[in-house]
């Protein structure tokens, strides 16, 4: 049931350790792991490899791109014995910081999380080469203020290419916010999607969100059916449903416990909201969780 820390091991790394270049795979331990601090950017190069991403099970071959996101768990990891990859740790941080350049919305980051995998044509596959090899040549370098903002400048073009790329399949989404006020409204939903992430299921009010964010429950609502499709409930229960996962997959805690570590009223009210949004109890889920090790 333990949840192990997966952490970068071997590679090149910027002078604040925010990012991480490894340039071929150094193994992973045996058994669940997460990242609470580091997204992944994944290129296997060489080999197979399958693993379970999130309950998910994911197949990488030669020219796959995979995108872990922090918080999200890995388990039963297999690999061919010639499996290689290069791995991109970054911050959480700097996932956020990649919205400055307004052309991608982190938002739609709840969808990349159901599809994190895409495989590269030639052409992505030599761009995204050469952004690594620029990233590489600068992080050797001298770590001056200057060399410092040019890293940071080309990792974050080098993310809205990859964010580019694995949007592909729902690109029904893709709308061309150029005014002031469109922009604001994407900008706005990006935060939203990044305290909702950040409550870690604690907050399920739309109205505390709003609050958050000083515009008013109704508009919240308006906003995010207009940028990404969806109600701000459904992205609240979403990530409120992980967190509960989380919880009764890898850890031992009692209902009660859970319930008061996400702030439900009682263990009955956290049970019903299980069963509304899953159809089974939290116990129920337990036990399917303990049988399919």
């Amino acid at each position: 049931m333990e949840l192990l820390e997966l952490l970068p091991k071997q590679g090149l790394r910027t002078h604040d350790d925010g990012l991480v270049i490894a340039n071929s795979f150094s193994g992973i331990p045996a058994g669940r792991m997460t990242s609470i601090e580091y997204g992944v950017i994944i290129f296997c190069t060489a080999g197979s490899a399958r693993f379970e991403y999130d309950g998910q099970e994911i197949q990488l071959n030669p020219n796959d791109l995979f995108l872990f996101f922090a918080r999200s768990v890995l388990d039963k990891f297999m690999c061919s014995p010639d499996f290689d990859c290069r791995e991109v740790w970054f911050s959480r941080g700097q996932m956020w910081d990649m919205n400055m350049l307004g052309k991608n919305s982190l938002s739609d980051l709840v969808s990349l999380k159901q599809h994190p995998r895409v495989t590269l044509s030639e052409e992505e596959t030599a761009r995204l080469k050469t952004y690594l090899e620029l990233l590489c040549n600068n992080i050797q370098g001298e770590a001056t203020p200057d060399n410092q903002a040019i890293i940071h400048s080309l990792f974050c073009t080098f993310l809205l290419e990859i964010l580019a790329i694995m949007r592909r399949p729902f690109n029904e989404f893709e709308v061309g916010y150029h005014a002031g006020n469109k922009l604001h409204g994407k900008l706005l939903a990006d935060k939203f999607v990044e305290l909702v992430e950040q409550s870690d299921g604690r907050v399920r009010s739309v109205e505390e969100f709003a609050q958050m964010l000083n515009v008013t429950p109704k508009y919240l609502s308006k906003l995010l059916m207009k940028t990404m499709q969806r109600k701000p409930t459904t992205v609240i229960y979403l990530f409120t449903l992980k967190s509960i996962e989380n919880r009764l997959r890898f850890t031992d805690l009692t209902m009660q416990q859970i319930a008061e570590e996400l702030g439900f009223s009682s263990a009955s009210s956290f049970g019903k909201f299980v069963k509304d949004h899953t159809g089974k109890t939290p116990l129920e889920l337990r036990k399917q969780y303990q049988e399919a090790l």
